[in-house]
């Protein structure tokens, strides 16, 4: 499948809405966000972000991620990362990431960037250290449904 990126538009934020499927999906995705994900949520997110980006594939959305901290010639880092249901375990992610990396290289100079993992996403885990990320440190948590768990804090220096 061909992959393509651009910034997000209005009329993408009801489709990402539908990609996480389950309040766990939520936490990982938005975890200040409420299950399900509303539009009104995503667009306030995004009014507040920067670099929000969609992954097309096969004319469909299928990846939206964003920088909650994006500070020129400093520090970004990445959020409200997420893959379609059906777009999962196909490389979307590894994609979105690299073209968030360039994003934040490109247009904000980064000197870093930063994302966090929670310890149940597996998935997310295992991508971001084959991208160059290193963890760096761990934070306890509470969980939507209030039980502990860990963010686990990664960053990719830029040389």
């Amino acid at each position: 499948m061909h992959l393509t990126h651009r910034p997000v538009r209005p009329e993408d934020i009801p489709v990402i809405c539908g990609f996480p499927q389950s309040p766990d999906e939520l936490f990982y995705m938005f975890p200040k966000a409420t299950y399900p994900l509303t539009p009104a949520q995503l667009s306030d997110a995004v009014a507040q972000r920067s670099g929000s980006t969609v992954v097309e594939g096969n004319g469909a959305i299928l990846a939206f991620a964003n920088f909650y901290k994006a500070e020129h010639g400093g520090v970004c880092a990445l959020g409200n990362v997420v893959v379609a249901p059906g777009a999962r375990g196909h490389g979307v992610a590894r994609y979105l990431v690299t073209a968030m990396v360039d994003l934040a290289r490109e247009q904000f100079a980064a000197q870093e960037l930063w994302v966090s993992c929670f310890n149940h996403n597996t998935a997310g885990l295992l991508l971001y250290p084959q991208l160059g990320f290193v963890p760096c440190g761990i934070e306890q948590r509470q969980a939507w449904d209030g039980t502990r768990v860990a963010l686990v804090q990664m960053k990719q220096i830029f040389s």
